[in-house]
């Protein structure tokens, strides 16, 4: 009963982050199954997806009605994903592509995303196109082949280790496609839920699924997910993600003293 409160605590925290953050916490997900509430890493993988494929969609809706949302280019960029999320989620089902590979790989894109949240939470430019740290320039802004090169690369993280791909495509957006901020937040989570739900089909006859805990799992977080997407009326995301950053820093190096 206590991992159970933890878990759905945990959840909740889950949603606000993806509200307010555009992503992000999804990456916290596959943790919580794991490590609190005792799911094996194949099956919290896949479940993983599904719950950020609803929130994201739940947390998307609510940007839409407030005009944060750009659905042509989530469309495009979703498109981009699609193929890459379906094949990561195939990948898992090889030999080599173990429970504990799929986690050791999911701590070192936690680290990775936290070192660049926390580089450009230091470096405290006001400009929102300067906050984005190590992103590298793209060789053309208007063919489009930057935006899906990057699509499908972080499509295949989603489907191979369940994680949304925020940190990623908030400032693809932003730099790749012109969007402001907040629009870049709201377009994102529409992205996020198109490529979670093409990976979870590939995860479809894999794995067993806990479906009384998903469906609880993904309620919290959604209503979760609606207070993070209010709040973004009064905070401004880039002031939370130092601290989300180190957060998340120190889960993944938790992750991989449990290996």
């Amino acid at each position: 009963m206590t991992a159970w409160l933890i878990g759905l605590t945990f959840a909740g925290l889950i949603g606000v982050s993806m509200g307010l953050l555009g992503g992000g916490g999804s990456v916290l997900a596959v943790p919580v199954f794991v490590y609190v509430l005792g799911v094996p890493p194949k099956p919290a993988i896949a479940m993983t997806l599904i719950v950020i494929a609803a929130v994201s969609l739940i947390a998307a809706l609510y940007h839409w009605r407030a005009g944060n949302l750009n659905f042509k280019t989530a469309l495009k960029f979703g498109a981009a994903m699609v193929p890459g999320s379906y094949l990561g989620a195939k990948a898992a089902a090889l030999p080599f592509i173990t429970g504990e590979v799929q986690m050791a790989l999911l701590a070192v894109v936690m680290l990775v995303a936290a070192s660049f949240m926390i580089y450009r939470s230091l470096r405290g430019l006001p400009a929102e196109e300067n906050l984005f740290g190590f992103y590298p320039k793209p060789l053309c802004r208007r063919c489009g082949l930057w935006m899906m090169t990057e699509g499908l690369g972080v499509g295949l993280l989603t489907g191979l280790v369940g994680v949304g791909g925020g940190f990623a495509i908030v400032p693809a957006l932003v730099l790749l496609g012109n969007t402001p901020m907040r629009e870049a937040i709201g377009t994102s989570l529409l992205v996020i839920a198109i490529s979670a739900a093409a990976a979870f089909t590939g995860y479809l006859g894999q794995v067993s699924l806990d479906i009384y805990l998903m469906s609880v799992f993904t309620i919290i977080a959604g209503g979760g997910a609606l207070a993070g997407a209010l709040l973004t009326r009064v905070l401004h995301p880039m002031q939370l993600q130092r601290g989300f950053a180190y957060f998340l820093a120190l889960v993944a190096v938790f992750i991989l003293w449990k290996l």
